[in-house]
C-alpha cells in the first residue's frame, strides 16, 4: 500500500524522473502571498496567475472549496492549486483549513496522478497558515494515495525541526 514518504528539501524541486504533481492548499477568497505560495511564485509565475484568473472568472472547474486547478509548469511537473481553506484567519476558534474540502482535493489530485503516472509532492499542506492538525491531514493523504495507488512525498525544509504528530513519525 502506498504511504506518504518524507524527505528534507524544497518541495518546489522534487527531482527524480517521471511526472510530478506539487500539491498545496489555497484559500477560497482569491488571495495569494504567504506561506508555500511564495516559494511557488518565486520558481514559476504560472500557478499564481492561473489561480488569480480562476478566482476572478470562476471558470471550470468552478472556483470553490474542494476544487483543484492543475497548472503545468514544466514538461513533467504540474502544480495543484487545491482550494481547501476558508478565508485566511480562524473564525470562532476554527482554523481556516476545511478537512472535507482537503479530502476532495487530494482525491482529485491522486486520481490525476494516476492518470499521468505521476507522484505527488507537497509541503505539510494545511498544517501551517491554515492551522490544521498534521496527524489528521496525514491520514487524509494516506487514504487518498491508497485509493489511487500513487506515490506521495511530504517535504520538510532543511534546517527546520520536524514536527512529529501524535501518531509518531513522518
Amino acid at each position: 500500500m502506498p504511504r506518504l514518504a518524507t524527505k528534507t528539501g524544497d518541495a518546489t524541486r522534487p527531482g527524480g524522473s517521471g511526472n510530478k504533481i506539487i500539491c498545496h492548499v489555497c484559500n477560497d477568497i482569491g488571495t495569494w502571498g504567504a506561506g508555500f505560495v511564495v516559494a511557488l511564485s518565486r520558481r514559476w509565475p504560472e500557478p499564481e496567475e492561473a489561480y488569480r484568473e480562476w478566482h476572478a472568472s470562476g471558470s471550470h472547474p468552478p472556483f470553490a472549496l474542494g476544487e483543484v486547478q492543475f497548472v503545468q509548469v514544466e514538461e513533467d511537473v504540474w502544480v495543484a492549486n487545491m482550494v481547501a481553506q476558508r478565508g485566511t484567519r480562524p473564525s470562532d476558534g476554527t482554523p481556516p483549513i476545511r478537512y472535507d474540502a482537503l479530502e476532495r482535493c487530494l482525491g482529485t489530485a491522486a486520481r490525476r496522478a494516476g492518470e499521468l503516472d505521476a507522484s505527488l509532492h507537497m509541503p505539510r499542506i494545511g498544517a501551517g497558515l491554515a492551522g490544521g492538525d498534521w496527524g489528521r491531514i496525514r491520514t487524509i493523504i494516506a487514504e487518498a494515495i491508497a485509493a489511487a495507488g500513487v506515490r506521495a512525498t511530504g517535504w520538510e525544509l532543511e534546517g527546520r525541526p520536524s514536527r512529529r504528530d501524535a501518531q509518531g513519525g513522518d
